[in-house]
């Protein structure tokens, strides 16, 4: 399977390539970039020396989609609307880490993105990437929104509550903590490292561009429009991860016990979700690797279900999860070129 990758100066592009490089049947085929034509990727990416004998070239849509079977683009928002039906009509597949394609509604992008879609009659036309949850749909996709990395988070720690129908929507409140790679790499003040380092805030609150997203994939599994969502995310001194929060209030008892089984039984197919019943999340013990640990508790004293997760935010939350869409999609066991443990300690 030949593949092509659109944007490699942030972080989630670089992770691609370092994925791939170990997949058994996805060979890179074409890396395009605006700022590194005519460089070599190990050069312009010195911990992929010896990786790939490839040199950048420039973004040629036409070309992509003619010489490649599938496309990443991991680019800034507004890059791959540009792109998506020249690669489209050259018969490739076209996964997106970014966030053209992620509202089925063109109309929310003014709103949330600040510009208005260029082709939003793609936007119908995509298919939400997370894997876990729309699986029959990805099969069959040629254009593929795959999800940003706190929707990802939020959405497995709530989906098995959500789609059995056991909490009020209207009573969700999500938190998560993010580490500053979550942030991509152009330099900003926020991310200094005297201002970030043994520091921890909030940021985007209320209306962090990520809220209706959220929304939306709850509207997905349960068909009917969701309820606004209280959201806060929160910036923490560490390279990787994501540690999300959720809780919402239930519609009837049920203890801790029951509810670890009925999410175990509702990811019993999924094989990068590890629901825990004796610990909890954490971001170390999923960094460098595909998986989301999540942990759901009842407190019976509130009437109020609990739930951790923890992903890494530029694997399960960008990268990785982009190739699970792509082996998904291709007919390749979902494990390929993904399949390994954490970076620990």
């Amino acid at each position: 399977m030949k593949v092509g990758i659109v944007g490699t100066s942030g972080y989630s592009g670089a992770e691609l390539l370092r994925l791939l490089a170990g997949h058994p049947q996805a060979k890179v085929e074409y890396v395009a970039s605006t700022s590194k034509v005519g460089q070599k990727v190990g050069e312009a990416l010195p911990s992929l020396h010896r990786f790939y004998d490839l040199t950048f070239e420039p973004v040629d849509a036409k070309a992509l989609g003619a010489r490649c079977d599938v496309v990443f683009t991991a680019t800034p928002h507004g890059i791959a609307m540009e792109l998506a039906e020249e690669i489209l009509a050259g018969g490739a597949v076209l996964i997106d880490i970014g966030s053209d394609f992620r509202f089925r509604d063109a109309e929310a992008y003014p709103e949330w993105y600040g510009s208005v879609h260029k082709c939003p009659e793609l936007t119908k036309k995509a298919v939400y990437g997370l894997v876990e949850l729309f699986r029959s749909a990805i099969s069959g996709a040629d254009l593929i929104a795959n999800p940003g990395c706190y929707p990802t988070s939020a959405l497995l720690a709530l989906a098995p509550a959500v789609k059995e129908g056991l909490i009020d929507l209207d009573t969700i409140v999500i938190s998560s903590v993010s580490g500053v790679s979550g942030a991509g790499a152009t330099p900003k003040p926020m991310y200094h490292f005297p201002d970030c380092v043994e520091n921890a805030q909030g940021y985007g609150i209320p209306g962090h561009r990520h809220t209706p997203e959220i929304e939306q994939g709850i509207s997905l599994l349960t068909g009917e429009v969701a309820p606004p969502i209280s959201f806060a995310p929160h910036l923490i001194p560490m390279s990787r991860g994501i540690l999300t929060h959720a809780n919402a209030k239930l519609k009837s008892d049920i203890k801790s016990d029951a509810m670890v089984e009925l999410y175990r039984t509702f990811y019993k197919d999924s094989a990068f979700v590890r629901v825990l019943s004796d610990r909890f999340p954490q971001t170390k013990l999923v960094a460098g690797s595909n998986f989301c640990d999540v942990a759901p508790k009842v407190d019976e004293r509130t009437g109020r279900l609990l739930v951790e997760s923890a992903i890494d935010n530029l694997v399960k939350g960008a990268a990785g999860q982009a190739v699970q869409n792509m082996n998904v999609r291709f007919g390749i066991d979902e494990r390929a070129g993904l399949w390994a443990p954490a970076i620990t300690p």
